[in-house]
């Protein structure tokens, strides 16, 4: 804040604020795992937001948003790579022994609580489908 950092102050008392609203709702004390939960459900806003501006042919806001976007991704820590999911999954599925898309629930309902907080759902999920097609 001192060094007059517009969008890095702004996007920090934005996630400052999900998190004291969160407390109050919870009236305990969050972990690190609901403090990053919170700032990767603000990540997901901002890029909702660009997808939405650039749709809308809206470019001249998009600059903003990718600039706060950027600052709340740098405190989040590492996801882990289509490579390691890949191999989890791959354990997962012959664990299982299932091989068809109909055991895809299954499948996510396995792998999901392995990653929550380390992989986007999205990606862990394109390689369950991958695998299971292929």
């Amino acid at each position: 804040m001192r060094a007059q950092d517009a969008p890095r102050k702004s996007a920090v008392r934005m996630v400052i604020a999900a998190i004291q609203l969160a407390q109050v709702e919870t009236s305990e004390p969050l972990g690190d795992a609901e403090v990053i939960a919170l700032i990767r459900k603000e990540v997901k806003r901002r890029e909702e937001a660009v997808e939405m501006m650039r749709e809308a042919g809206r470019e001249e806001l998009v600059p903003g948003e990718v600039v706060e976007l950027d600052v709340l991704k740098a405190y989040l820590p590492a996801l882990m790579s289509e490579e390691a999911v890949t191999e989890l999954v791959k354990q997962k599925i012959d664990e299982l022994g299932v091989g068809s898309m109909r055991e895809l629930g299954r499948v996510m309902g396995t792998v999901m609580p392995l990653v929550k907080g380390k992989a986007d759902g999205k990606m862990v999920n394109q390689v369950v489908r991958r695998l299971l097609s292929g």
